[in-house]
């Protein structure tokens, strides 16, 4: 009982014990300072193992200096290659062809005499006219000099005359119509295709002989009708022909005026040098500039981030992340222009910069820094 009696009055006194006010606060700090060296102390002895704490932090990245250069944006399109001369020769009448003067590949000259048909019955007409036509020109020539030396009359003459004329007009008349019988070539250049067999039946529109000109080929292509206002005449034209493996640098020669109404576009041509690599009927990817700035800021596509305020990139400023909010402008090719944002000089976070926050420490890859 007696023990039971000094518990209560142990606790009193230790209560009355305790600092209490300003002494409780000063026990606390000393407190909380004891606990900090001690926090200090285990800090130091790991960093001192693992490296510092920014070290460990620091994210790599690759980084591309701004540099302003040449932009230029393209409308791309598809089109083919075609001879500027390609044209097929046909007969102007109907018959069985009795003669071919020349072979698939060979080179022909405008006005050359490809294949004749038949034309014996004409043959046989003109040389009837032909006689008729020499015996008025002795009737005429004798009649002439009868005049000349005032015997006959005037009408004598003039009947000789009219005759001779007419005979004259007859043969040239039977010479034209015997012409139709003969396929010629409208244009200097190649047999490109020729199926003609002796024998056989040609007739206007029907049966021809290809001829192509392929030292002047151009390109055809069409063009939709939402470009219209950025495809023109005289554009400069990247021309890529893929299955030639060649490219080269054109301008637009035609463009359409009118848009077609069934498929809303417009037709160009692109006049072509001469090149051995091309040929008529192959594809071309037409690459139509239509906008070039010469001062532009040009950045990767992907470097590029977006949020609710608006577009921003990274950039290096001395081991730390800046986040600097940029404008647009026009894309091509996995690249796009910046308007405003950067400068010259500034090192643009690329790779990597997705992983950063702005603030953030940053360690530049040696292979981008060099």
């Amino acid at each position: 009982m007696k023990k039971l009696l000094y518990i209560p009055a142990i606790l009193l006194l230790a209560a009355c014990s305790q600092p209490k006010g300003k002494d409780a606060k000063i026990a606390e700090l000393a407190k909380l300072k004891s606990q900090q060296a001690d926090l200090n102390s285990q800090i130091a002895k790991l960093q001192a193992e693992v490296g510092t704490q920014d070290s460990v932090k620091s994210t790599l990245v690759n980084v591309q200096e701004i540099k302003p250069g040449n932009f230029t944006n393209y409308v791309q399109l598809q089109g083919r290659i075609d001879a500027q001369d390609n044209v097929v020769a046909y007969p102007q009448a109907s018959g069985s062809i009795t003669a071919l003067h020349v072979k698939a590949g060979d080179r022909v000259s405008k006005g050359q005499v490809l294949a004749q048909l038949d034309n014996s019955v004409l043959l046989q007409n003109i040389g009837q006219a032909q006689a008729q036509a020499n015996l008025a020109q002795t009737v005429y020539q004798r009649q002439k000099n009868l005049w000349d030396q005032k015997i006959g009359t005037e009408v004598q003459y003039l009947q000789a005359k009219s005759n001779f004329e007419s005979a004259e007009k007859q043969v040239a008349s039977l010479k034209q119509q015997s012409d139709l019988y003969r396929i010629v070539s409208p244009i200097s250049g190649s047999v490109d295709q020729m199926d003609l067999k002796l024998g056989q039946i040609a007739s206007p529109g029907a049966t021809g002989i290809r001829i192509v000109n392929a030292d002047v080929l151009k390109i055809k292509a069409d063009v939709p009708e939402s470009y219209a206002s950025s495809v023109r005449l005289g554009d400069n034209v990247k021309v890529v022909v893929p299955d030639a493996n060649d490219s080269l640098m054109a301008k637009v020669t035609f463009a359409a005026k009118v848009i077609d109404q069934a498929s809303r576009s417009f037709g160009i041509e692109i006049k072509l040098p001469l090149r051995k690599t091309l040929r008529p009927n192959m594809t071309a990817v037409i690459k139509v500039a239509n906008y070039t700035n010469k001062g532009a800021i040009v950045i990767p596509l992907n470097s590029v981030q977006r949020s609710e305020t608006g577009n921003y990139v990274f950039v290096n400023q001395n081991g730390t992340a800046k986040k600097k909010n940029v404008k647009l402008g026009v894309t091509y090719g996995g690249q796009i222009e910046i308007l405003s944002g950067l400068t010259n000089g500034d090192q643009l976070i690329t790779a990597g910069g997705s992983e950063v926050q702005d603030g953030d420490k940053i360690k530049v890859s040696q292979s981008s820094a060099n």
